[in-house]
């Protein structure tokens, strides 16, 4: 290596561009979710409501879709409260809280996707 190259060492604050792309698709299906007419700030939804948003959203990017785990842990980043419960009350064993302001993120998010699609 030479005196002009340098390595570039993520910190632990850096995010991935993996990260960002997981972060816009759920943003995508929270967004496309309140497009449909659905209430969600403030709100407990079980994931299973969710499901549909996510497909399509994952569908829209081209990606495969998330495991009920994958998601849970993106939308408690993005700042929702997610609670487990067990296996037995639901196939998809999570319930979801969104917050006012990541319902507005969301929306405002898919508004300006859509805008530039």
């Amino acid at each position: 290596m030479t005196d002009n190259q340098t390595i570039y060492q993520p910190n632990l604050f850096d995010q991935t561009s993996e990260s960002r792309e997981i972060e816009n698709i759920l943003l995508y299906a929270l967004g496309e979710f309140q497009a449909r007419g659905k209430i969600l700030a403030n709100r407990e939804l079980a994931l299973d409501r969710l499901r549909g948003a996510f497909k399509r959203a994952s569908e829209k990017f081209a990606v495969e879709e998330f495991a009920d785990e994958e998601i849970a842990k993106g939308l408690e980043k993005l700042g929702s409260k997610v609670v487990k419960v067990p296996n037995f009350v639901a196939k998809h064993p999570f319930r979801v809280t969104v917050s006012d302001g990541l319902a507005d993120k969301a929306k405002i998010f898919y508004q300006k996707f859509i805008e530039n699609d």
